[in-house]
């Protein structure tokens, strides 16, 4: 019998969809992708295949999960199975550098942006932001990881030198120009079908991580999404946003065959917006959904459901 594969490397994450699944009585199989292999020569089962690998994969312990995804993906494929957020949305996923040139591509803006491999190439490369605040981050991240503020080459100087310094899983680290927004937040866009779903606003007043899930803890920072109280109302789904932006997202998921994600963007003091990060394994936040009535993991389990239907059907006939 055909069923729902959900492909992942974090349970707490894939949880709230598998009940979701259970709840729409679909049948689904839970694939943890934290080890194992493919035998290349194996035809795979019929199904809807969902990949919900994450960027940051590597801090749980799981360093190549996404590259035996990667393998995984491409059997699928191979064999046309149905594949949902497949290798090309992997790609996207653990690269910020593909993501930006991918958005630009489509006329969306995205902050000045220089990688580097090296401490020398990274503390040359800020020598192009002097005299304004910039950020450095991880290429393959999530989670925020490796990203920190500084508004001067020295204090980065002093940071690359120190202890504390991060080094990014795959060696490139991403120098960002610091987008001044007026008020202290971001929008994160949830897309489910390649179609715009809702918008959150995610208060950033803390720091830079912002996971909406609800096995995120508070000392995240940004995952508040066990039910306690931290700050009010950091994740708040926004009702009626509607904006010329989103249909350049669709535009981009549409191209590179992503059904669900995550975009988030923040606007400048001239209301300018710049588009920073990409996910494809996007997160809700409980509390936010529960004061909108809309929850983004019902909706996945919906979509996924159809899906299984329609790839049923193709192959009676």
């Amino acid at each position: 019998m055909s069923k729902v594969y959900v492909l992942h490397e974090n349970n707490e994450w894939t949880a709230h969809l598998l009940k979701r699944l259970e709840e729409l009585n679909l049948p689904f199989e839970d694939w943890l992708i934290d080890s194992g292999k493919v035998d290349l020569a194996s035809v795979p089962p019929e199904g809807v295949f969902y990949n919900r690998m994450s960027a940051s994969s590597h801090t749980r312990g799981h360093r190549y999960a996404p590259e035996l995804t990667n393998a995984i993906l491409a059997w699928l494929e191979h064999h046309g199975r149905t594949v949902i957020n497949g290798s090309r949305a992997l790609q996207l996923e653990v690269s910020k550098v593909l993501q930006y040139l991918e958005l630009e591509k489509y006329g969306i803006k995205t902050p000045k942006t220089i990688a580097a491999v090296g401490k020398e190439a990274l503390l040359e490369a800020a020598k192009s932001f002097e005299g304004k605040p910039f950020i450095t981050k991880h290429n393959r991240a999530g989670k925020g990881l490796g990203v920190q503020l500084f508004h001067t080459s020295a204090a980065l100087e002093r940071y690359v030198g120190g202890e504390s310094f991060e080094e990014p899983v795959d060696g490139v680290t991403l120098i960002q120009e610091y987008i001044v927004s007026p008020e202290s937040y971001i929008t994160r866009c949830e897309f489910i079908g390649g179609k715009f779903f809702y918008a959150v606003q995610v208060d950033t007043s803390q720091g830079f991580e912002l996971c909406p899930a609800d096995a995120c803890t508070v000392d995240d920072l940004f995952c508040a999404a066990d039910g306690t109280e931290s700050t009010p109302e950091k994740f708040r789904i926004l009702d009626g946003f509607d904006h010329p932006i989103i249909k350049k997202y669709e535009e981009v998921l549409a191209a590179n065959h992503i059904q669900i994600a995550g975009i988030e963007f923040i606007q400048d003091q001239e209301g300018t917006i710049y588009t920073y990060d990409i996910n494809t394994n996007t997160n809700y936040n409980r509390e936010a959904e529960t004061k909108s009535g809309k929850y983004g993991m019902l909706q996945v389990a919906k979509f996924l459901g159809n899906t299984l239907t329609k790839s049923e059907g193709s192959l009676q006939n």
